[in-house]
């Protein structure tokens, strides 16, 4: 057994075999605003209640983050949702931790159905948190706008 450079066990006796890529499917991809996923889903990394669906997407910067909220939404069929044009203008949407009232609760940009909402936790320092609503449940707009559960 030898060692890299940085002092990491290198076993060059018993390699690991790589496997092959996987092909592509051949079943076509079903965007989430036609065909909703539905509760206890584990879609795409994100979870579903059937109602919202939730992800969360970080990268090396804020820039390169937004360009995969937008890479995502262009893919599930929200492409003609209005969004800011760049990550600039999003973090405009970003309002400090105040303890004082404000007039809306959410850190976020929000356009029915897609909002795009600023970790709470300062660790999840590039981080968006993408939630979109299942435009076909009962009660779709007062469930996206938070007068129920």
């Amino acid at each position: 057994m030898g060692y890299d450079e940085f002092g990491f066990a290198e076993d060059w006796e018993n390699p690991t075999p790589l496997t092959p890529p996987e092909e592509a499917s051949d079943v076509p991809h079903i965007p989430i605003r036609e065909s909703f996923p539905p509760a206890g889903s584990d879609y795409m990394g994100g979870a579903c209640d059937g109602r919202v669906y939730r992800t969360t997407f970080a990268g090396a910067t804020p820039e390169k983050t937004y360009a995969m909220v937008r890479a995502f939404l262009v893919e599930e069929g929200y492409a003609d949702i209005p969004l800011p044009e760049t990550a600039e203008e999003l973090l405009l949407f970003k309002r400090p931790r105040n303890p004082q009232l404000q007039l809306f609760e959410l850190r976020g940009y929000v356009h029915n159905p897609v909002k795009i909402l600023f970790p709470r936790k300062p660790l999840q320092k590039h981080a968006l948190i993408l939630e979109l609503y299942n435009e076909q449940s009962e009660h779709h707009l007062l469930r996206f706008h938070g007068f129920i559960q």
